[in-house]
């Protein structure tokens, strides 16, 4: 079985290849606003990186967000053409899973964040769990401020990870109980998706692609400001 892991939530685009061997090709790209250009490159290098045809691939995985709006746009709609054109199934997981899961050995409370703009934050918490991490809240959205109180709340140690957190460093440097972690935990990946996606692979979650969903959590921003125009 081989899976195609694509990822387009933030500003990272990344596309991974694996499957019983584990991933055995990963490649990822940071150009801001260039998710549709720098997508379908990167699943060719990825493929041949593999040395795997298209044609091999047997499911199809994506990002379901939360995250940016395009950038899911782009992502999903390439994914699920991709499964229709090679009449594969699809798995979705959601962004924040993907950025808590490789902190999944850590003992602590683990938060995931990422930026949502708009002074706002995509967060949910994890613990570890026997064979990885269970999510112990829902997605939700949300100011800086707020996570704060949350964690402060909470009384636990914490592991904080996401460009979200690191956006907002200066909201959070102050708790003692809370550590930041760098750039390399600071956008969800492929790689990570191909291994949550393998999983769920081995138990047949699968999904069609026409009932595959996004999680947006928000209106895109475009239709906010629409609205706020209209409004006034």
């Amino acid at each position: 079985m081989l899976i195609l892991g694509i990822d387009t939530a933030t500003t990272q685009v990344s596309v991974a290849v694996g499957g019983h061997e584990g991933v055995l090709a990963a490649v990822q790209s940071s150009k801001p606003r260039r998710h549709a250009e720098s997508l379908a490159p990167a699943i060719e290098f990825a493929c041949q990186q593999a040395r795997v045809e298209l044609r091999e691939i047997s499911v199809v995985a994506v990002d379901l967000g939360p995250g940016l709006f395009t950038g899911l746009r782009v992502g999903i709609a390439t994914a699920k053409a991709m499964a229709h054109a090679l009449r594969v199934p699809m798995i979705g997981v959601p962004s924040l899973d993907l950025l808590a899961f490789p902190a999944r050995f850590s003992n602590r409370l683990i938060v995931a964040a990422i930026d949502a703009r708009r002074g706002e934050l995509f967060s949910a918490t994890y613990r570890q769990v026997p064979g990885g991490l269970q999510r112990l809240s829902d997605h939700t959205i949300g100011t800086p401020e707020d996570l704060a109180s949350e964690l402060i709340a909470t009384g636990e140690e914490c592991l904080l990870v996401g460009d979200g957190a690191l956006r907002y460093r200066e909201v959070f440097d102050g708790l003692t109980k809370v550590e930041l972690v760098g750039g390399e935990l600071a956008a969800p990946s492929a790689t990570s998706l191909v291994m949550l996606a393998h999983a769920q692979a081995l138990r047949e979650q699968f999904v069609k692609p026409w009932d595959l969903q996004p999680l947006y959590l928000r209106k895109p921003d475009a239709e906010i400001n629409w609205s706020t125009r209209h409004g006034r």
